[in-house]
């Protein structure tokens, strides 16, 4: 399965859940529009999740990112980027959420698993370097999730 499928799937799923349960968020900065959303990994297929490594659990998150170089008159153009992740919870506790690359010949995302738990927000620090730009762009998302 290519990662424009994997990608569609993920929006599919995003679409079909009730807005408490994924958020969709997106960050224009300069040319670029860095699109950034959560979900538990259970909404996934088996299909999808048997492709990509991922596991499927109403306990584990991801996060889904991409970088979206704004192009007049198109959609614009998926550019790969240095993307890092730091979650907080709101009992404080914080992690690295390690990011993995995915890519088909036309479009990179950017993915990463992480434990939550019912009713647990959890307040997301984006960081993305767009290959070639030179620059850093800090972004924040906080998302909600429920398990039960």
């Amino acid at each position: 399965m290519k990662s424009r499928e994997f990608f569609s799937l993920l929006i599919a799923a995003a679409l079909t859940l009730p807005l408490s349960a994924v958020a969709e968020n997106s960050t224009s900065v300069d040319d670029y529009t860095i699109h950034h959303n959560a979900f538990t990994t259970d909404t996934l297929t088996p299909e999808v999740a048997k492709a990509y490594g991922l596991q499927r659990s109403k306990h584990r998150g991801m996060l889904n990112v991409s970088v979206i170089k704004e192009k007049a008159g198109t959609t614009g153009t998926s550019v790969p980027a240095r993307v890092e992740v730091q979650a907080v919870a709101l009992t404080g506790q914080g992690s690295r959420i390690p990011m993995r690359e995915l890519k088909d010949q036309d479009a990179v995302y950017y993915v990463g698993e992480f434990a939550v738990h019912n009713e647990e927000t959890v307040n997301f620090a984006i960081e993305v370097t767009p290959e070639g730009s030179g620059k850093t762009y800090k972004m924040t998302m906080d998302q909600q999730f429920f398990t039960d």
